[in-house]
């Protein structure tokens, strides 16, 4: 009911009449509009400096902005997952991997910043927000960065285990600093965006790093010598080294000490950086191994065999499989021997195929000499006595008894 000025009568004003159905209709209209006015007069009420329907705006903006990115989230997720499952790229999995690392506050960090656009908030509570955004953003990026470097470790470890099984366990601890490395920058650009002074915090860090690092020199010289073993691999697991006089298969190499199991099984422990100090062979690594053996011959043999032996040396070592032949010479003429020295190779570094071949080698020289009557010389010495019978029984000279 409107009153003469255009403005709505209280329902409590209105009379008690016997009103007919068309002036109830009239009565409920005027509810409404009385109703309406209250309502918009509630959502223009001022609260902490903003309109109660700005809030209410800014809180559906919110609701709505974070329902999105977490349906959009999944939704991609889903997808991608479905073409990861179809195709052989890494890409897709990278991404579903960094998808799968989107943090909560970071979505609602991103909702609230979206909806105070619609406030009118004081100078501090913007600044307080636009720090929280930029913090969100900062450690979410840290998150996907550290994704991207576990996706990395996790795809080179497990194709270096087949081929190089050695830089499984020291790549990982690469990538163990590669992410303590990640997370000190964004920790501190954050708080140089919160307003913390971080010159003087990283001098500090700094010369606590050196003091740390004197305290644990030889720890940190086994996990540099652990990374250099990795990326200039001298060895790798599997390999037989010796390093002085001690010998044996690697077994594994850790970010501090590498392990070798010895011939009679016990297991020798090595310090990275002793190790790279000492000097390592590497019988692995061999393509090919060169032998050199030598024999001598009696000093009887006519010289018609002497020049002879050379020829049957090389033919017996070319009858064995896998080795060649290199040279064969008379070498010298020792104290009690007419020396010769063979050389050849074995045309792989397996040590076992190398004593198979040694082993043939031998038995068809001393088969090829036995069949020609040579006759292998061994150590002798020939004493020439001069003087008459007597000398010999009396060695001081003198006369016998009379």
């Amino acid at each position: 009911m409107l009153r003469a000025d255009g403005r709505l009568v209280p329902h409590s004003a209105w009379p008690k009449l016997d009103l007919s159905a068309g002036m109830w209709a009239v009565y409920a209209v005027g509810a409404i509009r009385e109703g309406e006015g209250d309502l918009v007069e509630f959502l223009r009420t001022i609260f902490y400096g903003n309109t109660v329907w700005r809030w209410l705006a800014a809180a559906g903006v919110i609701l709505f902005t974070w329902l999105f990115l977490q349906v959009f989230t999944r939704v991609m997720i889903r997808h991608l997952r479905k073409i990861a499952e179809r195709t052989e790229g890494k890409l897709d999995d990278l991404l579903v991997e960094l998808l799968h690392k989107t943090r909560f506050f970071l979505v609602f960090v991103i909702s609230a910043y979206a909806g105070s656009r619609f406030l009118a908030l004081p100078d501090d509570a913007s600044r307080v927000l636009h720090i929280a955004f930029i913090v969100a953003l900062l450690f979410q990026a840290g998150y996907w960065c550290n994704g991207l470097v576990t996706f990395w470790l996790a795809r080179t470890i497990k194709r270096r285990l087949g081929e190089d099984a050695a830089a499984a366990t020291s790549i990982a601890a690469l990538g163990f600093v590669a992410k303590l490395i990640l997370w000190a920058i964004i920790l501190l650009v954050a708080l140089d965006n919160m307003g913390v002074n971080i010159t003087t915090l990283v001098a500090g860090l700094g010369i606590t790093g050196v003091a740390v690092a004197l305290g644990v020199q030889s720890l940190f010289k086994d996990a540099f010598a652990s990374l250099s073993i990795v990326a200039d691999k001298p060895f790798v697991i599997g390999d037989f080294i010796t390093v002085g006089d001690l010998m044996g298969t690697v077994e594994r190499i850790g970010l501090r000490t590498t392990r070798v199991r010895s011939l009679s099984g016990e297991l020798l422990i090595f310090a990275n950086g002793d190790l790279l100090d000492s000097r390592i062979r590497n019988y692995a690594q061999m393509t090919e191994r060169r032998v050199a053996f030598s024999f001598g011959l009696a000093y009887d043999t006519p010289t018609t065999l002497l020049a002879e032996v050379p020829s049957l040396v090389k033919a017996e070592i070319e009858k064995v499989a896998g080795v060649r032949f290199d040279r064969c010479h008379l070498k010298s003429i020792a104290e009690s021997i007419l020396a010769y020295e063979t050389v050849y190779f074995v045309l792989t570094g397996d040590y076992r195929a190398y004593m198979d071949a040694q082993q043939a080698v031998t038995l068809g020289v001393l088969r090829a000499f036995e069949e020609n009557g040579i006759r292998l010389a061994y150590p002798a010495r020939t004493l020439y006595v001069h003087g008459n019978a007597e000398t010999l029984g009396n060695p001081e000279g003198q006369a016998g008894p009379q």
